[in-house]
């Protein structure tokens, strides 16, 4: 299996951190040289790992966000 290769290009914002320091965090990320996505996951103090997560292309993220509206003005 080949290796994954990742470069956080922006550090967006972080939503929660753990006890052992892990950090659930909203990062622009570059995956395997790709265009950089939106991406959330849990990662270690120096982004050394990473837990699973998800990303999303620019127009997943505003889908996202009109939907967290709606919930929000409920």
């Amino acid at each position: 299996m080949s290796d994954i290769k990742y470069e956080i290009k922006e550090e967006l914002g972080t939503l929660s951190e753990s006890l052992k320091g892990w950090k659930k965090e909203l990062n622009l990320v570059s995956w395997n040289g790709a265009i950089p996505k939106y991406d959330l996951r849990d990662w270690a103090p120096a982004h050394e790992k990473m837990g699973k997560g998800i990303t999303l292309s620019a127009d997943e993220v505003y889908e996202l966000y009109k939907i967290l509206k709606n919930i929000v003005e409920e």
